[in-house]
């Protein structure tokens, strides 16, 4: 998650508040899915960006999650993601995220 990104999720939690908040991920990768949901749960890990020791404790979905396929157009989700799902490592992103968050969904 680059800086400007950090950034503008800080502003976003400050302004609407942490409850009514929920990032969708689109990592290709487990390694890089979960570096952002610790980014926006923890903190930047690197201590680089705005989000630098800054918990926002923002719950967060990945885009191939059921919860949030069930709320996209399938026909608008076939055409924009699906292709993309099919081609990554998308059960092991999602079971990745889910233990990341406790087992929860």
């Amino acid at each position: 998650m680059d800086l400007e990104v950090q950034g503008r999720v800080k502003e976003l939690a400050e302004q609407y508040g942490k409850d009514d908040l929920v990032v969708i991920l689109g990592a290709p990768n487990v390694d890089s899915c979960l570096v952002q949901f610790e980014t926006i749960t923890r903190g930047d890990p690197t201590y680089a960006g705005p989000l630098a020791g800054i918990e926002l404790g923002l719950r967060a979905f990945h885009i191939f999650e059921p919860e949030v396929k069930r709320l996209i157009d399938p026909g608008r989700y076939g055409e924009l993601i699906e292709t993309l799902e099919l081609g990554l490592e998308a059960e092991a992103i999602v079971k990745a995220l889910q233990e990341a968050r406790g087992g929860g969904k």
